[in-house]
């Protein structure tokens, strides 16, 4: 018995020396939180992003748009609190009895069913530029917690809160989302209007009325239950709610750009990325980004893609402006319109590119020995493997030539048979290899139809292969950002503008001089070139390809000052119609015509030359019908371009 009482003392003894040392730590936590420099809440986290010009197109938690809690509904402000903390005014930020429910909740069932965050800590991430799960990031959030508690009123840290939320469609605080959907002050919000606009924050693509305002009207009588179950609403008003549709303003007066917000939310996937932005902001007072957007370029773009797609109501496009000679992204568009789908095809999807692949084939012949006038027969064909397999492709409507026709010629009609002959020809590793060496990132299958683009690929990846070699053989990073600053003008990141030179200059020159044949009135023959459709609205020279696939539409064109890829398909792969084809193409020729760049082409090499031949055959003439240039590495125009019975030759062995 007195051994047990001794060990009983010691105990208590020990639970009261740990008591006293937990109350001293707490006490020293809570001296050392309320001495540390002051958070500066109303700054913390800004962003600021500007245009090629320096001219600002995008404020996040702007100041101009932060509103005091005196001029916020305080039926949103109830909302708010009933939905996300509704012992917001009794604890020292953090809910203890809330955590310890959560924590019973969640192992209970396995899995994450309930959070506990305060709105004091919610508003700590806030000030963050992502959300990492790591413990060292979690104790600084606690201890940032801390601070802002014992240094602040909890109206202050409301008013914080309520301002710096994520509303989605790239609305941040309360007052830029009141006035996005339902164009009115934030102290004028309706008590549905409000509880509509609490149920956001919780997914802000899923939960906003724009993207789906059914989505947002369950989520909002969730909120209005919790209100009632607050004693914020009575029977009676809970009853009543929402027993008419609201109106749903979903427009920004300043910048009503529908495609806009794609560009942004691009920015803030190179910035995630970023190894030179700290983690946290919150001392700096938040950051302003300079990019490569060209809002000229942007308009247009988007002007003529509703333009092109005004009639139709499934169909998507993605469409991106890059500048050669830097790898900056001048504008993009992930979808036809953010407010109904935030998905960025131009980052994210990955889609069959088709024959818009083969200008990486035929550079990669250029290099391996093939000229501009190499020819191959131009018929049905089927091609026989070692593995007893067969592979039988064929031209767009059945058309061939059933004549030697030369590489300028397979480019103008996009010839299946040549690019396939070329890639075996060649090699099927090499496409991959020089696919590669251009930037293209994602795996390739080294197949047989690998040459008429059977690959899937985003198309920032394929874009850029595309700008190493309208660079002239320079592969750079595409990029968004150009430089960031904190608040104070200190640069925080600078973009290196370093290029590779990849390619070789002089066999890029005559691909390109080649790829102008797609719009060549001098390549009409037996089949029509197939960008000429639109070559009548073309006045300055571009190296042009096409590409489909059935369910995907490709046009890309590019100068040594601009490239432009646009895309237009269907989510679901359903097939396109032939038609559908001119989309991409007059997006791509009303917006590259009209963009205020140098329309100058490519100095041409001097160790290349130009020699006027049969456009469809290579061979010499002495009349103009057909005739056009063809350009050779010099030496090389007397080499034997019939590369037919070379390939046979080597089919035998």
């Amino acid at each position: 018995m007195g051994v047990f009482m001794k060990l009983l003392r010691k105990l208590f003894t020990l639970f009261c020396v740990l008591f006293i040392m937990g109350i001293f730590g707490i006490v020293g936590l809570y001296l050392y939180a309320y001495f540390s420099p002051r958070l500066d809440i109303k700054n913390t986290n800004q962003i600021y992003i500007y245009d090629d010009k320096e001219t600002l197109v995008y404020q996040g938690s702007g100041n101009n748009e932060w509103v005091s809690l005196d001029n916020i509904s305080p039926y949103f402000i109830d909302a708010v609190i009933s939905t996300e903390d509704k012992n917001f005014y009794k604890h020292h930020g953090f809910d203890i009895p809330r955590i310890i429910k959560a924590m019973y909740l969640n192992i209970k069932s396995g899995s994450i069913v309930q959070g506990a965050s305060t709105i004091s800590q919610q508003y700590i991430k806030n000030m963050y530029l992502d959300f990492d799960k790591t413990w060292q990031r979690k104790i600084e959030e606690a201890f940032l917690t801390l601070r802002l508690e014992v240094q602040y009123e909890k109206t202050e840290i409301l008013e914080g809160y309520l301002n710096t939320i994520n509303f989605g469609q790239g609305n941040y605080g309360v007052e830029n989302a009141s006035h996005f959907y339902f164009n009115k002050d934030a102290k004028d919000l309706t008590l549905e209007e409000s509880i509509i606009l609490a149920g956001i924050p919780k997914a802000p693509n899923k939960y906003n009325p724009v993207s789906d305002y059914d989505a947002s009207l369950e989520r909002a009588k969730v909120i209005s239950k919790l209100m009632l179950n607050n004693n914020c609403i009575d029977q009676s008003t809970y009853d009543n709610l929402f027993k008419d549709d609201l109106e749903i303003y979903g427009k920004r007066n300043d910048n009503d750009l529908n495609m806009l917000m794609y560009y942004q939310d691009a920015v803030y996937d190179e910035l995630e990325n970023l190894d030179e932005i700290p983690d946290s902001l919150i001392e700096s007072g938040g950051i302003r980004i300079y990019t490569s957007l060209n809002m000229d370029a942007q308009k247009l773009m988007e002007e003529n893609i509703l333009n092109e797609m005004k009639n139709e109501d499934k169909m998507q496009v993605a469409s991106i402006i890059v500048n050669p000679k830097t790898g900056g992204v001048m504008a993009l568009t992930g979808g036809l319109d953010y407010a109904k789908s935030q998905y960025n095809r131009a980052l994210k999807s990955k889609r069959q590119v088709g024959s818009s692949i083969k200008p990486i084939l035929y550079y990669a012949a250029l290099e391996n020995g093939m000229v501009s006038s190499s020819t191959f027969l131009s018929e049905p064909t089927t091609f026989m493997f070692s593995t007893n397999q067969e592979y039988s492709p064929s031209n767009y409507n059945n058309k061939y030539g059933n004549k030697n026709i030369t590489m300028a010629a397979a480019i103008a009609y996009s010839d299946n048979i040549y690019a396939v002959k070329t890639h075996l020809f060649l090699g099927e590793d090499t496409l991959v290899n020089t696919a590669h060496r251009m930037g293209i990132k994602a795996d390739l299958q080294a197949i047989p139809s690998l040459a008429l683009g059977t690959c899937e690929l985003s198309m920032i990846d394929f874009a850029r292969a595309y700008t190493t070699l309208a660079s002239g053989g320079y592969k750079r990073d595409l990029t968004f950002i150009e430089r960031i600053e904190d608040i104070q003008g200190n640069v925080l990141y600078e973009k290196n503008n370093k290029a590779d030179l990849v390619l070789n200059e002089s066999y890029d020159y005559i691909l390109n001089e080649m790829m102008t044949s797609t719009y060549n009135s001098a390549f009409m023959d037996y089949n029509t070139p197939t960008v000429m459709s639109v070559a009548s609205k073309i006045s300055s020279k571009y190296a042009i390809k096409t590409g489909s696939s059935g369910t995907d539409c490709w046009m890309v064109g590019y100068n040594p000052n601009v490239l432009m890829m646009v895309w237009n398909g269907n989510d679901d792969n359903s097939e396109l119609v032939v038609s559908d084809g001119k989309i991409s193409k007059n997006i791509w020729v009303n917006t590259v015509e009209k963009l205020d760049i140098d329309k100058t082409w490519y100095e041409k090499p001097d160790n290349v030359v130009g020699v006027p031949l049969n456009a469809i055959t290579g061979e010499e003439t002495k009349t103009n019908k057909n005739t056009t240039v063809f350009y050779y590495v010099s030496g090389s125009e007397y080499r034997n371009t019939d590369t037919e019975a070379v390939f046979k030759e080597v089919a035998k062995n």
